[in-house]
């Protein structure tokens, strides 16, 4: 299981976590529409009967990275109990892409970097991740199917939770 660990660490990319030291100064300050639209996006965050998929999309410049940076801290300061008593990080992981970096500017390392993330933080499915890995070890291919990578490292894991 170790050395399945390992791997995942190797292949996973350091810089693409939302804070990381790659993307300072960070984007913080938010003026006019678009305080109305973080508050918006963590109302829907809020809301348990919503999806927590949020796509934001728009021109260059428009301040996309700002908005996802500041909802991103927010999250992931956030601690939510549970209906079984204990609590739950609402920030599971995050990926920025960048064109100026190789393995952050496609999807090939994007599934393997967050579910590096989520067993980083959440133990309990460290070892079905790791699993996932010995069984296939392709999974941590960067040209792997993108269906595949996402199944096994990320839904397989978090099903059992």
């Amino acid at each position: 299981m170790e050395d399945a660990w390992e791997k995942l660490s190797h292949v996973s990319v350091k810089g693409a976590e939302y804070d990381s030291r790659e993307r300072q100064p960070h984007p913080r300050r938010l003026e006019g529409s678009w305080v109305d639209l973080t508050n918006c996006i963590h109302t829907l965050l809020d809301d348990q009967e919503k999806n927590r998929l949020i796509w934001l999309h728009g021109a260059a410049g428009v301040g996309k990275s700002a908005v996802a940076f500041n909802v991103a801290e927010r999250m992931k300061g956030l601690l939510r109990p549970t209906e079984y008593g204990t609590i739950e990080k609402r920030l599971a992981g995050s990926f920025v892409f960048s064109r100026k970096h190789t393995k952050r500017s496609t999807t090939g390392y994007f599934f393997a970097t967050l579910a590096y993330q989520l067993a980083s933080s959440y133990h309990s499915i460290r070892e079905d991740t790791a699993m996932s890995i010995l069984e296939d070890p392709a999974l941590l291919d960067p040209d792997k199917s993108l269906r595949d990578q996402m199944e096994a490292l990320l839904l397989q894991p978090l099903w059992k939770l």
